[in-house]
């Protein structure tokens, strides 16, 4: 895993888009985990994970426990205490490069950590490449109010979405994405937005806008250089996962989508849905104040930008 060069799929990604920052993204982070970015870690109850699974397929999937199952031994070493479970797509991880999210809807607040994963029996161990913050753009705020110890999980796989998974799809305010490029490891990223904003326009394909952000491009730039990803849907309230995999292009003509720099289209190659796949119970407080608006489907009412919000807290350094 090659952080310390410059990602060419990055820097292609930036010329594109007119961005000059030879030096930002991949290039700029560090693979050291700072003692506050330590702490953050240590009191979250969820973790986002992106790896390549059995089937050779990009996926993203959550891991959860409670506050202290994630933690810095050392670092440039972080141990979970949690596996993906038997209905993952990821069930069976043993070694590869992972992309992690940490992320605390709450206080909108997260952190990405990138490296290499091994299991240890009930447990992953991660050396980390690339830890760093970003900021609380299009991160909507939600609070854990809940835990339920319910029957195992029981899942169910398509090679197309169902009429349940569009309804979940664009009724979603955010979802995850997975992404890899070889000899530059793998990421995993979130995408938020005011409900709608994902458009479900076939039963295997799906498009979003890519807004103003960070311009690092981490996500971006990988699928410069290796199309295939993978997307996670949660239901914040009932506790289920929706895993897609498949493969993305970026459009770079957004069209008239308000607040759009760009669209990326993702067709559907195969499709999880997981019940039961989270214990953790989260309550909808609010939007971020940064979503732009949606434009509404014929016969759907507007989904405007964010609600007035306090002022944003500060990342993890």
């Amino acid at each position: 895993m090659r952080t310390a060069l410059r990602h060419p799929g990055e820097l292609a990604v930036r010329r594109r888009a007119g961005v000059d920052a030879d030096d930002w993204g991949s290039a700029g982070t560090r693979p050291e985990i700072p003692p506050v970015a330590a702490g953050f870690l240590a009191a979250q109850r969820m973790l986002l994970i992106g790896a390549t699974g059995r089937d050779g397929r990009p996926w993203a999937t959550l891991l959860t426990g409670p506050a202290g199952f994630i933690r810095a031994v050392d670092d440039r070493t972080v141990v979970i205490d949690a596996v993906p479970g038997g209905h993952d797509p990821l069930a069976g991880l043993a070694e590869g490069e992972i992309g992690m999210l940490a992320v605390e809807p709450h206080t909108r607040r997260r952190m990405r950590v990138n490296g290499t994963v091994r299991r240890d029996g009930g447990r992953l161990t991660v050396r980390t490449e690339q830890t760093y913050a970003n900021c609380p753009k299009y991160i909507q705020s939600r609070a854990v109010t809940g835990e339920v110890a319910g029957p195992s999980a029981e899942a169910s796989a398509t090679g197309a979405l169902t009429a349940g998974h569009r309804a979940w799809i664009e009724a979603a305010d955010t979802f995850f994405v997975a992404t890899r490029a070889t000899g530059f490891g793998t990421d995993l990223s979130h995408r938020g937005g005011a409900p709608g904003f994902v458009r479900v326009t076939g039963e295997r394909r799906l498009v979003w806008p890519d807004y103003a952000g960070n311009a690092m491009f981490m996500t971006l730039g990988n699928l410069e250089l290796d199309d295939t990803c993978g997307l996670l849907f949660l239901d914040w309230e009932g506790g289920d996962a929706l895993h897609l995999t498949g493969r993305a292009r970026v459009e770079w003509d957004p069209g008239d989508v308000p607040g759009a720099q760009r669209l990326v289209a993702f067709d559907v190659e195969r499709a999880v849905h997981v019940r039961g796949a989270s214990p953790l119970r989260w309550t909808f407080e609010r939007h971020s104040r940064f979503n732009p608006p949606v434009r509404p489907a014929p016969g759907t009412d507007p989904a405007g930008p964010g609600e007035a919000e306090p002022e944003e807290r500060g990342d993890i350094r």
